[in-house]
């Protein structure tokens, strides 16, 4: 016997320009997911005006006996509801965009994404993510992101930040490399590996 299920789904959007491709496929993928039945929430870093920069008060707290989340409450309470995440980006020096770094500084701290160990050990993971799609625009051909680089930022994500505090949670990344003029039959080909992705994300349970 099967019930509906929506998840509570994130989408997260770190690009200037309004008319950019990242927010297009931002919005691709919401109204994907909205399509499906799932519960959509988006988080538009530059439109929200988000300050990137962790504060001194914020630094000082990651080892206090609690961390001071009352200036990203919002935030916060976002992520930690979020069990899928979308993030949309354009990939710049091979990195993440300045305000979207801030994000994870700020947001993905102690008592919200993770928990401290004792003896500065292992931290461990709080959040409930159960899938996490990366959706970037580059300006590279793909040779120089894969094969000199070794895509950074994939393993960034992966590794270090989800596998810090998202244990669980099933990864998915998509490039579409070489985005300076890209055709529109580029773009529609690049949607569809989003939906592929995106549909493949489940809507029902037992």
């Amino acid at each position: 016997m099967f019930r509906a299920y929506s998840m509570q789904c994130l989408v997260v959007i770190a690009h200037p320009l309004p008319d950019s491709l990242c927010r297009s496929l931002a919005g691709f993928a919401a109204k994907r997911l909205e399509a499906a039945g799932h519960q959509v929430t988006i988080e538009d870093l530059y439109g929200d005006g988000f300050d990137a920069a962790l504060t001194e008060t914020e630094r000082r707290g990651y080892y206090a006996a609690q961390f001071d989340a009352s200036a990203i409450a919002g935030e916060a309470a976002r992520l930690t509801e979020a069990e899928a995440l979308v993030l949309v980006f354009p990939t710049w020096w091979y990195g993440f965009p300045a305000i979207l770094k801030g994000w994870f500084d700020r947001v993905w701290s102690p008592g919200i994404a993770f928990d401290h160990s004792s003896n500065f050990g292992p931290i461990k993971p709080r959040l409930k993510l159960r899938h996490v799609l990366a959706v970037t625009s580059l300006g590279s051909p793909w040779w120089i992101d894969t094969l000199v680089l070794w895509q950074p930022v994939r393993r960034i994500l992966r590794i270090a930040i989800l596998g810090a505090c998202a244990r669980g949670a099933r990864f998915n990344m998509l490039s579409l490399h070489s985005a300076e003029n890209p055709s529109t039959e580029r773009v529609a080909r690049f949607e569809g590996r989003v939906a592929a992705v995106l549909d493949r994300w489940p809507i029902a349970h037992t």
